[in-house]
């Protein structure tokens, strides 16, 4: 079970959370430039990293704010909690992506 650290509320369990998937993915711009392939990766393409991972994750049954977690998928660790918007902490990744 994972104890995450809600920069608003503190430390919670994690059946208070949801994680919305990969952090950091850049909309291609602008939209009518954008290729087919291009919107297909953007919506579809998503990494599957096996050690350091960067999540979006909210704490839905709380205060409902979006943040960002490092998080190694080998062990479960969480590494750091960081604001949406807030580049990624440079971590070590230790493993390979």
């Amino acid at each position: 079970m994972l104890l995450i650290n809600c920069p608003c509320c503190g430390p919670r369990d994690e059946f208070e959370f949801r994680c919305g998937g990969q952090a950091h993915i850049t909309r291609p711009e602008p939209p009518e430039a954008v290729s087919d392939k291009q919107w297909g990766d953007y919506l579809f393409t998503r990494v599957n990293p096996k050690g350091l991972s960067l999540e979006r994750w909210v704490h839905a049954a709380g205060c409902r704010q979006w943040f960002n977690v490092a998080r190694d998928t080998v062990t479960h660790e969480i590494r750091a909690v960081y604001p949406m918007g807030e580049g990624a902490p440079s971590l070590t990744t230790g493993a390979a992506q």
